[in-house]
């Protein structure tokens, strides 16, 4: 097969993948843009195991066979809540492929070595850096959000000046390695630093800025496969991963904002650095949470013009999507306007609840996201808040002793009444008391967050 043949279908793949990219942005294109990246990347396999000298497609046949199996039972048996968890192992498991890729071609008789190739040496090198860098830190943030892992910061004084020294160790490494002047007992060295400093950058970080850390690691998968494929000299890999790398770190940028966290506060892992002594629970509650029912919420429902419907993780957990959809429906018709605030983070993941909510068929236009629906709290009737906690606290407005105080919230505490639907006072991810829950507009519903909309529902029925 010729090279400017082989380029063509590499070009072609490269144009799916950047519809498919565009067809994310909705969720009614969602489907077709995952479909048209899914064509790109095969026909992109195809041509590339028709044009190399391939030594044995028995072992490629094999892969194909074992990680399809394995692709097929994740996709089909993880839930929508757990897909952030699944989401940080993928972006390990890219990693692990880019640093495998490397290790290899620094030991293959033909690779970089025997050709003296710096470019070639020092793509290695970077693979090898960002790589290992992903797969640990990918399996850290995979344990926090499995709960595998304490979801607070775990860490010591000075970690992120070790994580500077780690860094700045790989950077000297990967310089020596291109100059030509190691082998493979420094290129393992340098994995080895590597690996730890993956964890050493993800550990310190708390579970509400998780999201932040999924979208940097998805930015590193990318970078990691871009430099793999300078490695192998593979066109297509090079731009598939950088449109990963620059796709992830524009996607950190944006949550980085919405998070009113710094950039450089993820790259090294000091994110959640704690500025005080923070509330305690049994200050903030005493006395002061007032427990409903649904029957008396659904007399408040009655007479409400508006309702805002604020989802957090708490909705994916107890799989409420399509009951609450329900209950927007009757309300609906009654003649209530009902909308759906999102804050960026409500479920562990950009776009989590989002997809949640679309998988419910409600409406794309009804979700608004944290900038739009705040300035509209105030003439709001009534908010039910459900299942979400840490993207309504108003600690991060008030307290500054907080892990998460400067964090932008969805101001639900100005509605005329708050409707908070939980199992419990427990806490969200970052661990904190929620001062919302005993202020004078806001009513308990406790309980399972599906049941309780659909006991909610069948009151509003009921009175109708």
């Amino acid at each position: 097969m010729s090279l400017s043949f082989v380029n063509l279908f590499y070009l072609a793949s490269a144009v799916l993948f950047v519809t498919g990219i565009k067809g994310l942005t909705r969720p009614r294109t969602a489907v077709r843009g995952n479909l048209l990246a899914a064509i790109g990347m095969l026909v992109a396999v195809v041509v590339t195991l028709l044009d190399r000298s391939i030594l044995s497609y028995g072992w490629i046949l094999a892969g194909v066979i074992l990680g399809g199996t394995i692709g097929a039972l994740l996709a089909t048996r993880i839930q929508m809540t757990a897909m952030p968890q699944m989401v940080a192992l993928l972006n390990g498991f890219g990693g692990g492929a880019s640093l495998a890729v490397a290790m290899a071609s620094f030991l293959a008789p033909s690779g970089p070595i025997a050709a003296g190739g710096t470019i070639g040496l020092l793509a290695i090198g970077l693979t090898v850096l960002v790589g290992a860098v992903t797969l640990t830190g990918s399996a850290v943030a995979f344990g926090k959000l499995q709960e595998l892992l304490p979801g607070n910061p775990i860490g010591f004084k000075g970690i992120t000046l070790f994580n500077a020294a780690l860094l700045s160790g790989t950077v000297v490494i990967v310089a020596t390695l291109a100059g030509g002047n190691g082998g493979i007992g420094l290129l393992l060295l340098l994995a080895t630093i590597a690996l730890v400093l993956g964890v050493t950058l993800v550990i310190p970080i708390g579970g509400a800025d998780m999201p932040v850390v999924i979208a940097l690691l998805n930015s590193y998968s990318g970078i990691a496969a871009a430099a793999a494929g300078f490695i192998m000299g593979n066109t297509v890999l090079i731009v598939s991963g950088a449109l990963v790398g620059a796709s992830g770190l524009i996607l950190t940028r944006i949550m980085c904002v919405a998070m009113n966290r710094s950039l450089a506060g993820v790259l090294f892992g000091s994110l959640s650095e704690e500025g005080g002594e923070g509330m305690d629970a049994d200050e903030v509650y005493a006395g002061k949470v007032k427990s409903s029912s649904a029957e008396e919420i659904s007399m408040l429902l009655e007479t409400a013009q508006r309702v805002v419907i604020v989802p957090g993780f708490g909705l994916a957990m107890a799989q409420a999507q399509h009951a609450v959809r329900d209950l927007a429906d009757t309300l609906e018709r009654r003649g209530v306007e009902v909308i759906y605030g999102l804050h960026p983070v409500a479920g562990r993941m950009p776009g989590h609840m989002n997809v949640l909510l679309a998988e419910a068929e409600v409406d794309y236009d009804k979700m608004q996201p944290m900038e739009q629906v705040n300035p509209h709290f105030a003439q709001t009737d009534v908010v039910i808040v459900i299942g979400a906690n840490d993207v309504t606290n108003p600690m991060a407005r008030e307290d500054k002793g907080s892990p998460i105080y400067g964090m932008p919230i969805l101001d639900v505490d100005q509605a005329r009444t708050v409707v908070v639907v939980k199992r419990s006072l427990s806490p969200g991810f970052a661990g904190l008391p929620n001062p919302l829950f005993a202020k004078d507009n806001t009513l308990m519903l406790f309980g399972d967050g599906k049941q309780a909309i659909l006991d909610l529902t069948g009151a509003l029925n009921e009175a109708a």
